[in-house]
């Protein structure tokens, strides 16, 4: 009998051994020590929302953009060292990262409530972004948030300049984008949704609008005293224009006449009966189907690559390493 309970265990562990440790460690329950820690973090992020409501869209940015170089790791907010260039510089980010007082702001209020650095900078976004969702979403939108993820000691420009995706690339080479990070189409469509909230300067979709055929002309027409042929680069237009501020699913119907913001936008919807299409149609019709992928597939980028354990570190202050 001892015998047999003593196999059992070592086959206990080796299966243990063999879940990456991501599922081993992160966990919604792992700053049950600091219960404090995630209503503190929601409170910052309320009265950020409150004095200027983009920054819900940008708070949920940054997490993407952390999570898509080396691993959701909060490398994105490191500044440049004599040791690395960060990712602030990057041509994704630079004159577009927006967000990092809130998380200094958030920090400093968590690690007070905590009475010491307990919380990890890379949980910090992944938190903001959850919270920043529900806020303008509503309760459809919010999910328990896996925590545990520690910090990065290091971060790369080049890295984020290889790894985020721009706003220009054709639906083959966004697909890829995302397979090569551990997703798929469905976590490209739902992410993608996140558009439904924020600003993109006309740098970005200055050659939809006057060159791109998949586009309602009126459209393109409405925004061309905003992006002109020439200059004004960083003027703003909403990615979703009906409700720029509210998480909902008008930023697909947007895709189903042609209006998407960005060129990368409707390349997810070209009305060629793909799987792509089908789930947009889906999306713009059905806030519950949207709102279950779209919790599903930020749990699922939450979870690439986080440090964990004894690796990385718990920073002090979330732009410079300890």
């Amino acid at each position: 009998m001892a015998s047999h309970l003593q196999h059992f265990l070592v086959l206990a562990m080796l299966i243990l051994l063999t879940i990456p440790s991501h599922a081993q460690q992160l966990s919604p329950d792992f700053y049950m020590l600091c219960p404090q820690a995630l209503p503190v973090i929601k409170s910052v992020v309320q009265r950020a929302i409150f004095r200027e409501r983009r920054m819900g869209a940008s708070l949920l940015r940054l997490h993407f953009h952390d999570c898509f170089v080396n691993g959701c790791d909060g490398s994105v907010l490191l500044d440049d060292t004599p040791n690395f260039t960060g990712e602030k510089t990057a041509l994704p980010n630079i004159g577009s990262i927006r967000g990092l007082e809130v998380i200094d702001e958030i920090k400093a209020a968590v690690d007070k409530a905590c009475k010491g650095p307990v919380v990890s900078c890379a949980d910090i976004l992944a938190v903001a972004a959850r919270d920043s969702v529900s806020i303008l979403g509503g309760s459809l939108y919010w999910y328990k948030v896996p925590l545990g993820r520690r910090d990065a000691r290091t971060a790369s420009k080049d890295a984020a300049n290889s790894n985020l995706p721009p706003p220009f690339f054709s639906f083959s080479q966004l697909l890829a984008n995302f397979q090569a990070h551990g997703l798929d189409l469905k976590d490209l469509v739902a992410l993608s949704g996140a558009h439904t909230i924020g600003f993109a300067q006309c740098s970005t979709f200055r050659n939809r609008i006057y060159n791109d055929t998949n586009i309602d002309p009126n459209f393109a027409s409405s925004l061309q005293s905003t992006c002109p042929k020439s200059g004004e680069d960083s003027n703003l237009s909403p990615l979703d224009r009906v409700t720029p501020s509210r998480v909902d699913t008008s930023y697909y119907s947007s895709l189903l006449s042609k209006r998407g913001l960005l060129h990368s936008d409707q390349e997810l919807f070209k009305g060629d009966g793909s799987e792509s299409d089908s789930l947009v149609k889906l999306y713009s019709r059905n806030p519950f189907a949207f709102a279950r992928d779209f919790k599903a597939s930020m749990i699922k980028m939450g979870n690439m690559k986080p440090l964990t354990g004894n690796a990385g570190e718990i920073r002090v202050n979330c732009r410079k390493v300890n």
